[in-house]
């Protein structure tokens, strides 16, 4: 149910400067302003001109940065940019203080309206898949394909693993976490971060590692960095309970756009077995399970999710050749 910031494998950024957000090799970071909204991008130069846009929308407690591993891995098909949420990464909190899943799902669709980038292939990871699936459902003019990394949606018996990450919605939770926590290192909460989100911690490097402690140390410094987690936490929880035409299930079953999704079998986060379901709700699906990933497969298998994500796009393209239904029906 989050995916937090945590080093790619392998570790591609480089050392940020005190306060600054770290940015890979090849790599810039834009700000985009809106009425009441401030938004970060993250992007880098695709391989050639005139290739279709790209968004990448991380998970909770994530940033662009959760990106930086597969981004340049697909610069030779799309032309990607990744956007930090309002709150998190190096956006600022939204002016109306808005953490819901419909409010990030409405900053998503101000900034490619405001932009003209759409209609974008879209990627969502964890609360981003719970994001990006809401905005496909309303605006199926902004999607070209989705693609979902374990993505945030309803489970009746949710993982014991995911609790504590869902307990940050309550009232006064975020504000106790803290008080209890006060004496934690940045490298131990970055420790415990990549046991929750990564199958294999073991795989990252060195290098990764402390990386994320100084985006930790960082973030630590924000005076809203746990208001954004709780509020967001509880826009997911009340996303789970919301009925009828507004429900997560309901909106996928909505979607036009090809979708990929993607299930890590040792994901503590979001079950393994509900890949199934998200198979059948989502109308054109593709499913593609790896059974040692965790909770951020772009980040731990980006060649993977790159291999399936192309494979989409071909089978788009090939859908929409002229005389393809035509022989289809025949």
């Amino acid at each position: 149910m989050s995916s937090t910031e945590l080093p790619n494998l392998p570790a591609t950024a480089v050392a940020p400067r005190p306060g600054a957000v770290a940015v890979a090799e090849g790599e810039r970071l834009d700000s985009v302003g809106l009425p009441g909204l401030t938004l970060s991008v993250r992007s880098r130069p695709p391989a050639r001109p005139g290739l279709p846009p790209a968004l990448y929308v991380h998970g909770l407690g994530g940033s662009s940065q959760n990106w930086s591993a597969l981004m340049p891995l697909l610069a030779d098909v799309v032309d990607g940019e990744a956007l930090d949420l309002p709150g998190f990464g190096d956006s600022p909190p939204p002016d109306d203080g808005d953490y819901s899943v419909t409010g990030h799902a409405r900053a998503v669709i101000r900034y490619l309206d405001a932009r003209s980038r759409g209609p974008v292939h879209l990627f969502g990871n964890s609360l981003g898949g719970a994001v990006t699936t809401r905005v496909a459902a309303v605006r199926p003019d902004l999607v070209r394909t989705l693609t979902l990394v374990s993505p945030a949606l309803p489970e009746l018996r949710v993982q014991r693993t995911a609790v504590p990450t869902g307990l940050l919605a309550l009232p006064g939770v975020a504000g106790l976490f803290t008080r209890l926590t006060k004496e934690w290192s940045a490298e131990q909460r970055v420790r415990g971060v990549m046991g929750l989100c990564y199958g294999d911690p073991g795989r990252v490097t060195p290098e990764g590692f402390h990386a994320a402690v100084r985006e930790m140390e960082r973030r630590l410094q924000l005076p809203y960095f746990w208001d954004a987690m709780a509020r967001s936490a509880r826009g997911i929880v009340n996303a789970y309970t919301l009925g009828g035409q507004h429900g997560l299930w309901r909106q996928a079953e909505r979607v036009l756009a090809p979708t990929l999704l993607v299930y890590g079998g040792r994901d503590l986060l979001v079950s393994y077995r509900m890949a199934h379901k998200a198979a059948a709700a989502f109308r054109d699906s593709r499913l593609l399970t790896l059974p040692d990933a965790g909770h951020v497969a772009m980040m731990e298998y980006p060649e993977s999710v790159a291999t399936a994500f192309r494979e989409l796009l071909m089978d788009t393209a090939e859908s929409s050749a002229p005389g393809a239904r035509t022989a289809a029906g025949s």
